[in-house]
């Protein structure tokens, strides 16, 4: 969620929808409207040198289905897995073959925001 997204698609409401940092103020019904043509998830990350939290949640059909699932720092990942790879779990991804379902998504390649945002 970059800054400049963040501040188009706000309400200007100040809370912070459902514990998330960055989840724009109203933007969680919006994400919860589109669900009603399929799954709809939102996901947070922060990590520098493999240390960090993220932060999770999945809607379908207009309603929260999983979540906010997170994870602080210093934390082990559950035994379901990351907050992250629980949502894509829960999307269809199949890790199958692949480190986790993040990097089965293809999302591996966008881990880093300024490799991708022109």
């Amino acid at each position: 969620m970059t800054d400049e997204l963040h501040d188009a698609v706000t309400d200007g409401a100040s809370a912070r929808p459902l514990g998330f940092w960055k989840l724009p103020g109203g933007f969680d019904r919006i994400l919860a409207d589109w669900s009603s043509a399929g799954p709809i998830g939102y996901v947070e990350a922060d990590y520098f040198g493999g240390v960090g939290s993220q932060r999770a949640v999945l809607w379908l059909h207009g309603q929260l289905l999983l979540g906010p699932l997170s994870l602080e720092e210093g934390r082990r990942f559950p035994p379901d897995g990351s907050p992250i790879s629980q949502i894509l779990t829960r999307m269809g991804i199949d890790r199958t073959g692949h480190h986790d379902e993040f990097d089965a998504a293809g999302l591996s390649a966008q881990r880093q925001t300024r490799d991708w945002l022109p």
